[in-house]
Formats: structure tokens, C-alpha cells, sequence
């Protein structure tokens, strides 16, 4: 059924931040019963599910283009969810936010020409560095990694997300892409060998997951990244870290210390110092 309902671009972004990490404290509560691995691919496969059944994409009206970067784009949306669900298995949510919004920060600074962007690149390095787990202060070296590298993968999302957005429409990218996504990272849940252990209490809370997670945060960025540019909606991103922290705090009592929580604010102040220096919320 069609809606005249839209929502504009940075209220859907907000939106969609709050979703996300009201999602992935849903997530961790999983991780004891499942795991990581099993988690993911329940939230993908359900929202894939969920999508095809709401909007149902007509595949043979794909051109070669538009395969190709609807491909790339499941790709690095599946890479992006297995690797941060398995970054916060092993440390708080907030700062595994606050590590993985690296990749978008680096993508909305150095899409910029502007000098000052430079003191918010020492801004974030110095966050960063707060978190690093330079000492025995007690987080895993394994999960800052694999924080790291799922912010890789979301800049490589942002801007796959917003090419992709301009050449078909945003909710058969979203479905098809899932789908893609799904198929990326179902070997990694059964070789996990926990997806057995689904129950339906579990596979309720997959489902409540993967409308958190994925089905309405990536319906929504998908069609604000079609209005704003990829520097624009990673400076929006910039309440990702603290919302995160906040989440986990309230649903399931993870608390930072003092140090981590001014790591935090270094890089949401990196990127909202971003934002104003760049004027990045004017739309494309």
C-alpha cells in the first residue's frame, strides 16, 4: 500500500540512530544465548524476510549496474553487522560505536578540503586513544580490532548506500541488498553451529531485533542518503557513540569509565566540530 507519509532526511537519520542502539542492546542480550555469529544472521535473515514480503523487488528489472552496486552494497552491509556484532561481544557497545564510527568520521573529514577539519582529526585521535587498550585496562584487543574494522565497512556502506540510492529505488535496494547480505552471512551463523539452539522466545526477539536494526534504520538512511550527501550523513552520525552508550547503560547496565566516557565525547565533538566547520546539514 502506497503512503503519502515522508519523512525528512536528517529526522529519519535521528531516527534511525535510535532504533539502531536501542537494537543492538536487543542484540548483546543475545549473545549469551546464541552468539555473535547466530545473532547476525538472524537479525539479516528476518529483516531480509520481513522486506521481501513488504515490498517484494522485481529482480528481473535489475540492469548490470545496478547488480553490481546493490552487490557491493549487501556485501559491506553484511561484513558491517558480523564484525561489529563480534566486536561487542567482547566489549561495551558504547565504546565498540565509538571505535567503528572511525570509518565514517575519516570518510565525512577527508571528504572535506578544509585545514580546520585537521583539529578534529586530533580531536578523534585523541578519543581513540583513550579507548585504545594500550595497558592491561581490561578490553579486548581482539574487539577494538574488529570495532576498527566494522567502521571501515559502514564508510564503505555510506558511500556504496548513497551511489546506489540515485540508480534505483531505496526500499528495493534495502530488500535485495539484505537478501545479499543474508547470503553473506548465513555459512558464518551455521558454522557457528548455535542457530539449533532457536527457540520461539528467541526467533521473537530476532524478529524485534531485525525491525530495530536493520528493516527500519536502513529503509530510512537509505532514502536520506538519496537526499544528502555521504560527508553529510556521516556528520549526522555523530550521536551514534553517546545514543550507544546511553542504550547500553539503560537496557543492559554497562557502565564507562570516566576515561572512556571523555573518549566518547572527543569523538562526538570531532564530528559535531565537523559538522559546523564543513556547514555539512545543508542538503545536496
Amino acid at each position: 500500500m502506497k503512503t503519502k507519509f515522508h519523512l525528512p532526511p536528517i529526522p529519519a537519520v535521528l531516527l534511525s540512530i535510535i532504533s539502531v542502539q536501542c537494537g543492538a542492546a536487543i542484540a548483546k542480550g543475545l549473545f549469551p544465548e546464541i552468539g555473535a555469529a547466530a545473532t547476525a544472521t538472524l537479525r539479516i535473515g528476518l529483516s531480509a524476510v520481513i522486506l521481501w514480503i513488504v515490498f517484494r523487488p522485481n529482480l528481473s528489472k535489475l540492469n548490470a549496474k545496478q547488480w553490481k552496486y546493490v552487490t557491493l552494497y549487501g556485501l559491506s552491509l553484511g561484513a558491517m553487522n558480523l564484525i561489529f556484532y563480534m566486536a561487542i561481544e567482547r566489549i561495551p557497545i558504547g565504546l565498540g560505536v565509538t571505535l567503528e564510527f572511525v570509518g565514517p568520521l575519516v570518510l565525512a573529514i577527508f571528504s572535506s578540503k578544509k585545514m580546520t577539519d585537521f583539529v578534529w582529526i586530533i580531536l578523534a585521535v585523541v578519543g581513540i586513544a583513550l579507548i585504545a587498550p594500550w595497558s592491561s585496562n581490561g578490553l579486548n584487543v581482539v574487539g577494538v580490532l574488529l570495532a576498527l574494522l566494522a567502521g571501515g565497512f559502514w564508510a564503505a556502506y555510506i558511500v556504496l548506500g548513497g551511489r546506489i540510492s540515485k540508480i534505483m529505488k531505496g526500499v528495493d535496494a534495502v530488500t535485495i541488498g539484505m537478501l545479499i547480505a543474508t547470503i553473506f552471512i548465513l555459512p558464518f551463523g551455521i558454522f557457528d553451529g548455535r542457530l539449533a539452539s532457536l527457540n520461539p522466545h528467541l526467533i521473537g526477539l530476532g524478529a524485534a531485533l531485525a525491525l530495530l536494526s536493520s528493516a527500519i534504520p536502513f529503509t530510512l538512511e537509505i532514502n536520506a542518503l538519496k537526499q544528502l550527501p555521504a560527508r553529510t550523513f556521516s556528520i549526522l552520525m555523530s550521536l551514534e557513540p553517546a545514543m550507544a552508550s546511553l542504550a547500553a547503560f539503560v537496557f543492559l547496565q554497562e557502565y564507562l569509565s570516566v576515561t572512556e566516557c571523555i573518549a566518547v565525547a572527543c569523538v562526538v565533538i570531532a564530528s559535531a566540530g565537523s559538522a559546523i566547520t564543513s556547514k555539512g546539514i545543508e542538503a545536496k
